[in-house]
């Protein structure tokens, strides 16, 4: 589990200094010097809200790069890296997106595709995918990592994680304010936001945030499913993705790191923070397609 959520903790990370930055600048005590101003507050919980989705977002391939230690591809040097770009290649013409960068990091079997934009995206395969697979089911997740890309799945989930952030800021801070009204009552000398607030916006945060996460993630999972479906259509068959997950489901897979895992081929914790489904699940869900 300790792989699974970067994209969210990086975007909650990026909340929490421009959290902290507002709360410098005297914006709690602005938002609650005479009662709490709640379209002031509604304002800034969709700005911070959905600033740190969208930064996480823009970061996603960069960071991706980095975390993974991936090689991105500009000129084959043998005959499995040409046939990885002209894979992804065929994929993102079938699926009318551009071309995205494509990658090769070191590790046991995964993949990944990232990226805040449908036709500058990244594609990479771990050495262990290629070693451990034929290259039919090594299309297959290929074909997975484009649908994912073709659906848009990136943006969809910063939208998802920043309409959560948003009501983490929101709510934590609407209870901070009823818990500081009602530890001051009868205190008439004291105005703005006291000990009360602070510590309870803090507390909420946190445990609104872990309720936020499970709920991303059940979205993230839904998105597994259609991908796996995506590249069952690239394809033109789906046994080539289900031979592939069945693979997956026999070897140890790599643990992505956190930046990229929501968008990995890995699967099988089947847990409420888990990004992916079982693979006993999404083979089920394969099999019952048509053709």
């Amino acid at each position: 589990m300790k792989r699974i959520f970067l994209f969210i903790l990086t975007n909650f990370a990026v909340m929490a200094v421009l959290l902290i930055s507002t709360r410098l600048l005297g914006v709690d005590r602005f938002l609650t010097a005479n009662g709490l101003n709640m379209t002031a507050l509604a304002g800034f919980s969709l700005i911070i809200g959905f600033g740190g989705a969208i930064i996480s977002l823009l970061m996603s391939k960069t960071m991706a790069k980095m975390s993974a230690g991936v090689r991105l591809i500009n000129q084959p040097q043998n005959q499995d890296e040409a046939w990885i770009v002209e894979t992804v290649r065929r994929f993102a013409n079938q699926a009318g997106i551009g071309m995205p960068e494509v990658g090769i990091f070191e590790g046991d079997p995964n993949a990944f595709a990232t990226g805040a934009f449908k036709n500058s995206a990244l594609v990479a395969v771990s050495t262990g995918l290629l070693q451990n697979m034929t290259h039919e089911e090594v299309e297959a997740v290929i074909g997975h990592e484009v649908a994912h890309i073709a659906n848009g799945d990136m943006v969809t989930m910063t939208l998802i994680q920043g309409v959560m952030n948003t009501f983490v800021v929101f709510l934590s801070r609407v209870i901070g304010f009823a818990v500081d009204s009602f530890l001051r009552r009868g205190d008439s000398e004291s105005s703005g936001p006291g000990i009360g607030y602070m510590i309870t916006t803090v507390v909420m945060d946190i445990v609104l945030g872990f309720v936020a996460a499970i709920i991303v993630a059940w979205f993230s999972r839904q998105r597994e499913f259609r991908a796996d479906a995506g590249a069952a259509q690239l394809m033109g068959r789906k046994q080539p993705m289900i031979n592939a997950l069945a693979r997956l489901g026999g070897v140890h897979t790599a643990e992505l790191p956190k930046s990229m895992a929501a968008m990995g081929i890995a699967g099988g914790i089947g847990k409420l923070f888990s990004t992916h489904p079982p693979i006993e699940e999404r083979i089920a869900a394969l099999q019952q397609l048509k053709g």
